[in-house]
């Protein structure tokens, strides 16, 4: 991703921003000489990491904001193209995870799930393309998972919301296309971050989750390691660049195969 032919920069909002995944494809980007609007509900952490970035001869902007409120999100993007210019791209990376059978499960876990990683994607999703439209250009990319497809014990929220943000970012690509805009989804396995290892009770967690868990039905990692947040960030620097400028409403799986290519 370079510079457009008449000297122009291209701009990018990513949410979620602040670590993992996220802070990984606002490095990604901004290295390829993007100017970012990083943005996330976790102000302190997501002021050190553009600071870091901006030590670094990086362009990039902190927007704190909660993606599941729609004034908040209105309010960002509007900041994000006052201070950087028309965006380009969005990245929808923000997403939560609330583990727990159906059965135990509380109903306010289920409410703040799909208020961040399906309800955000709608509202961020539904900024950007409003000022895309009028353009006729663009492209988003919506972080889901690989258990959007492939059913997960003890994750039926989880699994259930990116579903829904899978198909939401592929119904809305179908709906801006004829308006020269990309949508695509990005649905990464197991990867080495805070989220995951959040799933570990002990020192075996990394070895278990790349050998898979006949008890839970689940498979293991054919590759035989986890995805780091920047194997991530290139799939999703792919699909927004002009490599990828006749994919539209496709979900590209970055798991090492561990869901055996569903």
């Amino acid at each position: 991703m370079t510079p457009e032919p008449d000297g122009t920069t291209r701009v990018a909002l990513v949410t979620g921003a602040a670590g993992g995944i996220g802070a990984a494809v606002v490095r990604t980007l901004a290295e390829r000489g993007m100017h970012v609007a990083a943005v996330d509900v976790r102000a302190t952490e997501l002021r050190e990491l553009a600071e870091k970035l901006t030590a670094d001869g990086l362009h990039v902007v902190a927007l704190p904001a909660e993606v599941s409120s729609a004034a908040q999100t209105e309010a960002v993007v509007a900041e994000a193209e006052r201070r950087l210019g028309p965006l380009d791209f969005l990245v929808n990376a923000a997403g939560v995870l609330r583990l727990g059978g159906v059965r135990d499960y509380r109903a306010e876990d289920w409410a703040t799930t799909f208020s961040v990683n399906a309800q955000g994607v709608f509202l961020m999703s539904q900024a950007v393309v409003r000022r895309m439209v009028p353009r006729n250009r663009g492209a988003i990319v919506t972080v889901s998972s690989n258990a959007a497809a492939v059913p997960r014990a003890g994750m039926a929220a989880y699994a259930a919301s990116k579903a829904a943000a899978t198909m939401f970012t592929k119904s809305l690509g179908l709906e801006v296309a004829r308006h020269g805009i990309r949508c695509n989804v990005v649905a990464p396995g197991s990867t080495d971050t805070p989220m995951l290892s959040s799933m570990w009770t002990d020192p075996s967690g990394p070895r278990r989750t790349i050998e898979g868990s006949p008890e839970e039905f689940r498979l293991g990692i054919p590759l035989g390691k986890l995805a780091t947040p920047s194997d991530i960030a290139e799939a999703v620097a792919f699909l927004l660049s002009d490599q990828a400028s006749h994919i539209t409403l496709h979900a590209l799986t970055v798991d090492g195969g561990a869901a055996l290519g569903s």
